[in-house]
């Protein structure tokens, strides 16, 4: 297998990967500590959108303020290591709104079972792309 770079992908589409993917993980902080879940998401007018239960440590996290968190998704062939990964970076706050709530209950069927009522938007600030390619294939180096 030839080598592997690393190059940037701008910002609208690292955007558009995000939303062409239905899980990331969403990381917070929960008692002083880095916290990591998995969740399925869908990018709704450039936010990343994610529903969960009350009991949820991220609803926990956000409750009440804007948090900031991280958002990561990927998408990295494991036999060829070639594909992307994106990073958002920005706040979220738990969503209030009953409409916008109904809407998102249409569009985002969260994959695990039980009663995910609460809506979550995260307003992406810093987003950071980059695609694995082929050795030779990249355009500009990346700051891994």
């Amino acid at each position: 297998m030839s080598e592997r770079t690393m190059e940037k992908i701008p910002r609208e589409e690292s955007l558009r990967l995000l939303a062409g993917t239905a899980m990331g993980r969403v990381v917070f902080t929960l008692h002083a500590l880095p916290a990591v879940r998995p969740v399925n998401h869908i990018v709704d007018d450039g936010d990343i959108v994610i529903r969960t239960h009350m009991g949820a440590a991220i609803t926990t996290a956000v409750s009440g303020h804007d948090t900031v968190v991280a958002y990561e998704a990927d998408a990295i062939d494991l036999d060829d290591h070639l594909g992307w990964s994106v990073v958002v970076i920005g706040p979220a706050r738990v969503v209030h709104d009953e409409q916008e709530i109904t809407r998102y209950r249409r569009l985002l069927r969260p994959w695990v079972a039980g009663s995910m009522d609460h809506v979550i938007r995260i307003r992406p600030e810093l987003v950071t792309g980059f695609r694995l390619v082929a050795a030779g294939r990249a355009e500009e180096p990346a700051d891994a």
